[in-house]
């Protein structure tokens, strides 16, 4: 039996497996970091969120002075228990639970025995993350993704929650992927509609196309599919996206951990080390479903860490794998329009040192036209971060990379390599600004920049972006695009944030002059705009309240002006949580929150099995929330 690893993150499990070789003098990386406090200094003050982009830059103080706060609530203080809080005037719901029913003919969640086979494809997935919502006619449907398993959760009654059967692994692949529900809103509150229609369960074996450079190529070929454009599933799921013409667009991040060998003595392929597939999966699905035993489908893996699209009004359409958006650990998908039409796609790359990518179309988008191809014929771009405030989006081509456009479509990691784009600490959540064109990317933390490269051996330096080594609390990035196009090549950025703890730092690590006692954070993750223009900001990082995080409590949930650079904590979950994935009913009247992997039975309360939800979160007199 393999040593339970159900505790360590993605990212500790990936390190576990394949350890980074360290490779910079830390006393050397310090003395570099101290050399470089000039430009320290002028990245917190550019940082402070009192440069209006495109306007100049003005004082934190007296920006925050000229401007009344927009934030529209009194901002709460930490928590540490096990329970949701909201501020005064505010109330909260939960809309649905993992387990809970999709259909009439699923009884809700077994707590013990975490619900059965038969019903795991018809109720409300595990680990809720990004999530979107969709008018359609006068109904409202929300998509979500559902990003892992917790088997000690999932199969109670296994020693160590196991996977010690074809059965077990079916009951896992069918808790994840996406869950496409309708819900609306009675005398009780939000609620999902039973049966209805548009209810559906895309899961870990579900038929799907696959579309773009990378469709019918030889490395996405197996016995299974001699073509290469038909794969079963979509697998951990994490943020997600929504396009112009009312798509979701749900985003493929950690899938190597899925796949494992049976024969020890099997030889990785190169390709293998880039992406972190191992010999050893993390839920032991290669030893009861072949399709996960590399060592019996080496081309299997190839064929995950896309982003994925499904339409939410046609139950019947086949979800598509979009292989030009490019193969690495996405976590978002942020979509918007450059002036001519142009269709845009932000992307970030979740793992220590890798990349910022966007996509632009070569079609244009219009409303009522066919969209079948805007995300297939394109150009992907990486992001190259200058310590002058400046930066490009260089074209991932075949000429700059010396590779062809499938190879680009399968082996992005490496095409980004190729063209030096900057590493950063963990693109997490890019959010668009509805209001101004500029957009934000959450760099949640790096403990090895400045310390080890990534894991395409690229050194990780002290810079730009990323100005500090060590980096546990992490920062936010926000750029403006030449000419207010989202698709020119250019753009100049800045930091609206970076967090930290002045509690227990007086130098870089206390975060920037807009982090103080009352708004502390650490490790920003989901984001979303509201449509006045405020950022929210979810997180998920250390709540263990003590050391480095010290006041910093369970994760949250924070509302920041990116005028002013306030910030204020409007939510804080259950203890062990994440919050993750955010939406809003049509009439903004109603802000859907997702809490995910609670440690703490909630919200069920004591003897029941923690469950990951979506909850709902409302005003007492039923004015707007965002």
């Amino acid at each position: 039996m393999k040593d339970d690893t159900s505790h360590l993150s993605w990212d500790e499990w990936d390190e576990l497996q394949s350890p980074r070789q360290d490779t910079n003098d830390f006393d050397a990386v310090v003395d570099k970091a101290m050399s470089r406090r000039g430009f320290l200094g002028s990245v917190l003050a550019f940082g402070s969120g009192a440069a209006v982009m495109g306007t100049g830059l003005l004082s934190s103080t007296s920006a925050q002075a000229q401007s009344a706060s927009r934030i529209g609530f009194n901002p709460i203080p930490i928590a540490t228990d096990a329970t949701i809080h909201v501020p005064e005037g505010y109330s909260w719901h939960p809309v649905a639970k993992w387990g809970q029913p999709l259909f009439s003919d699923a009884p809700d969640l077994n707590h013990q025995t975490g619900g059965s086979l038969a019903s795991s494809d018809r109720v409300f997935g595990e680990n809720t993350d990004g999530m979107e919502l969709f008018a359609i006619g006068n109904r409202q449907v929300i998509v979500v993704n559902h990003e892992y398993a917790n088997p000690k959760l999932n199969l109670p009654q296994n020693v160590d929650g196991m996977v010690l059967s074809g059965d077990d692994a079916l009951k896992l692949q069918n808790l994840q992927g996406v869950t496409v529900m309708e819900v609306a809103e009675g005398e009780n509150g939000w609620d999902i509609v039973i049966d209805s229609d548009l209810n559906r369960r895309i899961t870990q074996n579900t038929p799907m196309t696959v579309a773009g450079p990378a469709a019918g190529h030889d490395l996405l070929k197996t016995d299974d599919d001699p073509t290469g454009r038909t794969v079963l599933g979509t697998m951990n799921n994490c943020g997600a996206g929504k396009t112009p013409w009312g798509t979701y667009l749900t985003c493929e991040e950690n899938f190597n951990g899925y796949f494992g060998s049976t024969d020890a003595a099997f030889k990785l392929p190169e390709d293998y080390a880039r992406y972190g597939i191992s010999l050893e999966g993390r839920y032991n699905y290669e030893k009861f479903d072949a399709r996960f035993d590399v060592s019996k489908t080496p081309n299997e893996p190839h064929r995950f860490g896309y982003i994925v699209e499904i339409d939410p009004a046609n139950p019947l359409a086949a979800p598509i794998k979009r292989t030009a958006l490019g193969r690495f650990k996405h976590e978002n998908a942020a979509a918007t329009l450059a002036p001519n039409g142009q269709v845009v796609v932000y992307l970030g790359d979740d793992e220590r040192g890798e990349f910022l990518y966007k996509y632009v179309s070569n079609g244009i988008y219009t409303p009522g036209g066919d969209t079948s191809t805007l995300l297939d014929d394109g150009q992907l771009y990486v992001a190259k971060f200058n310590d002058d405030m400046s930066g490009e989006w260089i074209a991932l081509t075949e000429d700059a990379t010396d590779m062809s456009a499938a190879e680009i479509a399968i082996f992005t990691r490496q095409a980004g390599s190729r063209v030096g784009a900057t590493t950063m600490d963990r693109p997490e959540w890019v959010a668009v600004n509805p209001v101004s064109v500029e957009c934000y990317c959450a760099l949640t933390n790096n403990k090895n920049r400045g310390l080890k490269p990534n894991a395409g051996g690229d050194e990780t330096p002290v810079t730009g972006p990323n100005p500090r080594e060590a980096n546990n609390y992490g920062q936010i990035v926000r750029w403006q695009p030449a000419d207010d196009d989202h698709a020119a090549t250019g753009f100049t950025w800045d930091l609206y944030v970076m967090a930290g703890n002045p509690i227990v730092h007086d130098d870089a690590y206390a975060g920037s002059s807009n982090v103080n006692e009352g708004n502390l954070f650490n490790s920003p993750d989901g984001m979303m705009f509201d449509s006045t223009g405020l950022l929210w900001i979810q997180t998920d990082g250390d709540d263990s309240n003590e050391g480095d995080f010290e006041g910093m409590g369970n994760n949250q949930m924070l509302a920041g002006d990116p005028v002013t650079g306030e910030i204020a904590r409007f939510l804080t979950g259950p203890v062990g949580s994440e919050v993750t994935g955010l939406t809003w009913s049509s009439d903004r009247r109603t802000m859907f929150v997702g809490i995910q992997h609670p440690s703490a039975p909630f919200p069920d309360g004591e003897g029941k099995l923690a469950r990951s939800s979506i909850i709902a979160v409302k005003r007492d007199d039923n004015a707007p929330v965002g």
